[in-house]
């Protein structure tokens, strides 16, 4: 079971749904494994060499959107990294094949910004890909609370 329930004060945390404004820095996730959540905690974010969106990191202002990452690790195994994240200049890219769906930062964006159920993404939650890890600032990180029920003591929900 994923919790956020101690949003830090004067951060700013649009709903997802919410296009987000050049310049400002907001409070978003990035799911990962706990071994990976160690190594960027210690060294930084390194970003992917490519997704939906191009190189860069990928978050969400939606922590049930990063809480399903990594996809093919048990939920037990995952860590969500609290970041505050300066998106710089953002693009939005809503639909499969737009033209600057992979290339956004060559036109001089920092951030591509995919809307929350716009068919770009299977579940339907928002996405961020941010260009330079130097705008990302780990917060702290989350992990799932064990969840007791009837005959199945410490198991995650």
């Amino acid at each position: 079971m994923w919790a956020e329930n101690d949003l830090g004060p004067g951060v700013p945390c649009l709903h997802s749904y919410t296009e987000p404004v050049d310049g400002k820095k907001y409070l978003m996730y990035h799911g990962t494994s706990r071994f990976a959540a160690q190594q960027i905690m210690a060294y930084g974010f390194k970003p992917s060499k490519g997704g939906m969106l191009g190189p860069g990191v990928y978050l969400s202002r939606d922590l049930n959107k990063a809480s399903r990452y990594p996809l093919n690790l048990p939920e037990h195994e995952r860590v969500v990294l609290r970041v505050l994240a300066n998106v710089g200049r953002v693009k939005k890219i809503d639909y499969q094949g737009h033209p600057l769906q992979k290339t956004w930062h060559a036109h001089g964006y920092d951030t591509a910004w995919c809307p929350p159920g716009c068919g770009m993404v299977p579940s339907g939650l928002e996405e961020d890909c941010v260009w330079d890890p130097n705008r990302i600032q780990v917060i702290d990180a989350i992990y799932p609370k064990p969840v007791a029920s009837r005959g199945n003591y410490g198991a995650y929900y």
